[in-house]
């Protein structure tokens, strides 16, 4: 028998929502005022006029200013440290654009909810697990291949992206606004957080949010008494198996609710590995977690794993939008409902 399972969205508190716009610039300027010429009565009705539209000009600065006081902390800025040098970022961005899971994820769990961002899939969208907050984030093409003409439409102030994925576009979106990326989508999840942290200038939130997680996990280890047991997540693709390790979002998840990843030499190099389905009994573990885009489809779980109940004992499947791709505390913590259900079936 196998378990299907099925997420609740995760949900921070107080979450802000995306900025509204950019500040608008005043209509008026005052040195296109200037009068030139002898000083004449008509001159003094025109200067008089002159006056009262500079009067008026200053007025909507005023406002101006206060609007954008009141949603910004202006020009100011701090400086952070890239794989492309020392790049100057807003203190507060308001319209931020992502194009890595881990920065979509990390952001709407900092509560600085994108305008816009890149998604693995465009038929699928913005993942669900990431909650209500997060419904109305415009997409900008795929992860693989952002639309930089999308980016431009939203005047982002910010865009976080990824050396390894993205450098072709980066003196284009640098061109947009202030351009950050991480190092490599496989760095180790939790070093990139605290560096959007870094970034958005909320490290010590950050910090909370990855230490939340952390109690999760020993929570969970605890009350299953997960010690010494062996676990393996498979994601099934066309005409193969990949088995994810230890380093792996999802792997490392496992590993942090006191599971250990069955040992293969590539762990030491790589996140996954592919194997053909004959190969499927290497996966063996008291833990199977299969992924599928519907975990509710009879389907899900391919007949190479079913196929060797001895060694692959009731596997579970499990949402593909989070164990996967939900890279980040909300997706962990999401990945964590998931194994104390299995765990408590």
């Amino acid at each position: 028998m196998r378990g299907v399972v099925t997420a609740t969205p995760y949900r921070l508190p107080g979450l802000a929502s995306p900025g509204s716009g950019r500040i608008g610039y005043p209509l008026y300027d005052s040195a296109q005022l200037s009068l030139g010429g002898p000083f004449t009565k008509s001159h003094a009705r025109i200067s008089a006029l002159a006056l009262t539209i500079a009067a008026l000009g200053v007025a909507a600065t005023a406002c101006s200013s206060t609007d954008a006081t009141s949603d910004s902390a202006g020009s100011a800025t701090r400086s952070i440290e890239t794989v492309r040098g020392t790049v100057d970022v807003p203190e507060t961005p308001l319209r931020i654009v992502t194009l890595e899971p881990v920065e979509l994820d990390t952001t709407v769990a900092l509560g600085v909810v994108p305008v816009g961002t890149a998604v693995l899939s465009e038929a699928s969208g913005v993942p669900g697990y990431l909650g209500t907050e997060a419904a109305d984030i415009a997409t900008v093409g795929t992860v693989a291949e952002p639309t930089i003409e999308d980016i431009a439409a939203l005047q982002p102030d910010l865009i976080l992206g990824t050396e390894t994925r993205h450098a072709e576009y980066y003196d284009q979106l640098a061109a947009l606004a202030p351009t950050v990326f991480i190092a490599s989508q496989s760095d180790p999840w939790r070093d990139s957080v605290q560096f959007v942290g870094r970034i958005l200038g909320k490290e010590a939130k950050a910090e909370d949010l990855l230490t939340a997680y952390e109690n999760r996990c020993a929570e969970i280890a605890e009350k299953h008494d997960t010690a010494g047991k062996t676990a393996q997540l498979i994601r099934p693709r066309a005409g193969e198996l990949t088995l994810y390790g230890p380093t792996s979002f999802a792997g490392s998840t496992l590993e942090c609710a006191g599971f250990t990843t069955p040992p293969r030499p590539e762990w030491a190099d790589e996140i996954s590995v592919d194997l053909s389905p004959e190969l499927a009994a290497e996966a063996a573990a008291d833990l199977i977690v299969v992924t599928a885009s519907d975990p509710s489809d009879p389907a899900a779980i391919p007949a190479s794993i079913t196929a060797n109940a001895s060694v692959l004992p009731n596997p579970h499947a499990v949402d593909l939008s989070y164990w996967i791709t939900g890279v980040g505390p909300m997706g962990g913590q999401t990945v964590l409902d998931d194994i104390d259900r299995i765990l408590s079936e």
